[in-house]
């Protein structure tokens, strides 16, 4: 197999014959191989020991230091040039640039640190836009185009649903092709999927808030949402649903051909940290996304129209096309550097050369298979790629972990702050900002720690399954802490009687004499806390008759609010917007070891993904990582939303009611949502302990192999070279 040739003689290799990894005595004219490539100008160039460039070293291995290759003559040396063009023995250049274009100052991106840095931007956006933007605008959007939850939620699904479309293709025919062109095409296909989000705010007509009378005091308007005429609005969800779906196309090389891409091009021991960087880079995004998401919704849809309503208000529409404008724009931006890089960084070779297989071995041998250089070049070898990893037990138990985890992960992502905001009676933005001051030190720390410890202590295959059963049943003691909980604020109507007592059998009842006169519909739910400590369904369920506004808070306060007992200090009974404050002594607790649930959860991501990459063959790591990624999207990602949201959903108290249909859940049972979230955490994290432990223990590690008369078996010696020898040609012509 001819390997990458460099004109400089620093970190190329070219060879015409098969490599010798064993040390014979040399025989009578066989004393020094040359190990060019045809069509070599200069030849070797370079004496090579144990597949490293020698540049007068001592040889790592010890006894093995009988050069590979003899110097080329000196009258064919090329001198050293001040321009450096890096080719392979194929021809392929190894420069940073597009087609002819590849000026010397872009070559110093051409690194690992400078293809990590893009990816990394590329990840950071992906993260930021489909899970910060798209979960942070989710509701004006509705509000705006009349959309209803079902209809939503399919807009958030065709994400996954393009990525698992994609993935078997991207992930096959991409790894065995030019990873940064796929890479760079995927950013920008990312970026117009973007910017198609946001184009049906530009080909509407403006926003008109349907009513700016208020609504909901006693003998106010009570006007029934559902009287509006339907929307022919609606029907921009598939607008939606494709730019979603563009997402989900263009992330698909982003985490199957970019971590492939990073390990082929660094060091072993280096892999799990570049890897970690790049996805906390992606974990870091969908923070960023809530932050600046959250900014633009308090900006008018309408930009430069004046209101007379607030953000607080149920009819604002917030400004959420912005910030698709702009990760839109960036995300083409970037994939500019990307679409440059070459199909290998110089001096790559080494590294793969150097590199010791971990491969899981299979009792009939037929992982060999994967080591031929002609294997997954054409459709045919696609079933025997996916009948390789299916028998490899390693991998599958790996991916079926993997599920498990991403199943917590997303049902965590989806429902924590709903979680946050039951339990400690804060707003959906309170308990959303709480939830991402929580995420980004523990999954962010856990990711970045997780490849850190694995290259800290330099661990194989089996010892990186053992650090995700460690990690795991980490996790699974410290999701013990959902048997406490806080109790309930309490709710009049819905909690208890409006005197106090219980509710009859615990159904509800909104209604009392108190507001008996006020004509109150069940539609308006506006919740507000009364200055006796009780919330109420909304100011007209209090009995409210006026309205002010909080000169120090910028909160509404309702007046003469006939079902609130008068304070004892000033003898008013009043009722402010927003939910009661929770004074709960367990919430330090909660989010204690709520921090090391996520903490150790996403501790064993990077290590996970590290032994998946180990435990499959060279040729197949991008193959198996999109395998991969469609069983943790088909039994993770993609239900385990659902799974945790039906749980959750049989904790609810109070539903909306739209029109006579059920709606979405107001208020929640505590001690019920921690309940069903403990048998939920436990069933997920003990079916991931299990299929840890089944991994590690079917985990068949090659046998160590070590060159005769070569005693030095260390990171970088020839033992390390045994893991590309299937790669390059057959035994047999050794």
């Amino acid at each position: 197999m001819a390997m990458p040739q460099n004109s400089t003689r620093e970190n190329g290799f070219c060879f015409a014959q098969p490599l010798d990894f064993s040390c014979p005595s040399p025989r009578p004219g066989e004393a020094g191989r040359t190990l060019c490539a045809a069509g070599g100008r200069d030849g070797c160039g370079t004496p090579v020991s144990n597949g490293i460039a020698s540049s007068g070293a001592a040889s790592p291995s010890g006894s093995c230091a009988e050069p590979l290759c003899s110097p080329a003559p000196p009258e064919e040396e090329t001198p050293l040039e001040e321009g450096i063009k890096y080719v392979s023995a194929e021809g392929e250049e190894l420069a940073c640039g597009w087609g002819d274009f590849t000026p010397g100052c872009l070559q110093l991106c051409n690194t690992s640190k400078g293809v990590l840095f893009f990816l990394c931007v590329a990840s950071f956006l992906q993260g930021m836009t489909v899970n910060g933007f798209i979960n942070t605008v989710i509701t004006s959007i509705e509000r705006r185009f009349d959309l209803r939850s079902y209809q939503s939620g399919l807009i958030a699904s065709s994400y996954d649903i393009a990525a698992c479309v994609c993935l078997t293709f991207v992930s096959y025919f991409g790894g065995n092709g030019h990873k940064p062109r796929w890479l760079g095409w995927g950013v920008l296909v990312m970026g117009l999927g973007s910017l198609l989000f946001a184009l049906p705010h530009f080909t509407t007509g403006q926003y008109e808030a349907r009513s700016a009378a208020e609504v909901g005091v006693c003998g106010g308007n009570q006007s029934l949402p559902c009287s509006q005429a339907a929307s022919s609005l609606s029907g921009y969800r598939f607008v939606f649903m494709l730019g979603q779906f563009l997402h989900g196309m263009g992330a698909t090389p982003l985490y199957t051909l970019g971590v492939t891409y990073l390990d082929e091009n660094v060091k072993t021991n280096y892999s799990p940290v570049y890897i970690a960087v790049f996805y906390t880079a992606a974990i870091l995004g969908p923070a960023a996304g809530y932050l600046v998401g959250g900014m633009f919704l308090n900006i008018y849809t309408e930009i430069g129209r004046e209101i007379n309503i607030a953000p607080e208000n149920t009819l604002w529409v917030g400004a959420w096309w912005i910030g698709f404008l702009g990760a839109g724009a960036a995300s083409l931006l970037i994939s500019i550097p990307i679409l440059g890089y070459p199909q290998r960084l110089p001096g790559s070779q080494r590294y793969i050369v150097m590199r010791m297989s971990e491969a899981h071995q299979l009792k009939d041998g037929s992982h060999k298979k994967a080591s031929d250089p002609n294997f997954g070049k054409t459709v045919k070898d696609l079933p025997r790629s996916v009948l390789l990893l299916l028998k490899n037990p390693t991998f599958i138990f790996l991916c079926l972990a993997g599920a498990t985890e991403a199943t917590l992960i997303a049902g965590m992502s989806t429902f924590g702050p709903k979680f946050l905001e039951s339990q400690f009676s804060l707003s959906a933005s309170e308990a959303a900002t709480f939830f991402g001051y929580l995420v980004v030190p523990a999954g962010g720390g856990g990711t970045f720690l997780g490849g850190f410890l694995v290259n800290k202590f330099k661990l194989r295959c089996s010892g990186i399954i053992k650090l995700c059963l460690l990690c795991t049943v980490s996790s699974l003691l410290a999701i013990l802490v959902f048997f406490i909980h806080c109790p309930n604020m309490p709710m009049a109507g819905v909690t208890q009687m409006y005197n106090g007592s219980a509710l009859p059998g615990g159904h509800l009842n909104l209604t009392a004499a108190c507001n008996a006169q006020c004509g109150c519909l069940q539609e308006t739910y506006s919740p507000v806390c009364g200055t006796d400590g009780i919330m109420y369904y909304s100011p007209c369920h209090a009995g409210c008759r006026t309205v002010s506004e909080n000169a120090r808070n910028g909160k509404k306060v309702y007046h003469e609010c006939s079902c609130v007992d008068k304070a004892l200090l000033s003898g008013r009974s009043e009722a402010e917007a927003g939910k009661c404050t929770s004074s709960c002594a367990k919430r330090p607790l909660l989010l204690c070891f709520m921090f090391v649930v996520i903490l150790f959860t996403f501790l064993s991501s990077i290590p996970a993904l590290t032994a998946t990459l180990r435990c499959v063959s060279d040729r197949q790591r991008s193959f198996a990582l999109g395998i991969q990624w469609i069983v943790v999207r088909t039994l993770g990602g993609i239900p385990g939303p659902i799974a945790f949201g039906s749980m959750i959903d049989k904790s609810c108290l109070l539903w909306q009611d739209q029109c006579g249909e059920q709606g979405s859940c107001y208020v929640y049972q505590n001690s019920a949502m921690s309940r069903y979230t403990l048998v939920a955490g436990l069933v997920y994290k003990v079916l991931g302990t299990t299929f840890f432990v089944v991994a590690c223990l079917l985990y068949k590690p090659p046998a160590p192999e070590s060159a005769p008369g070569c005693s030095d078996a260390s990171e970088n010696s020839p033992s390390d070279l045994q893991e590309h020898k299937p790669s390059l040609p057959a035994e047999e012509d050794i």
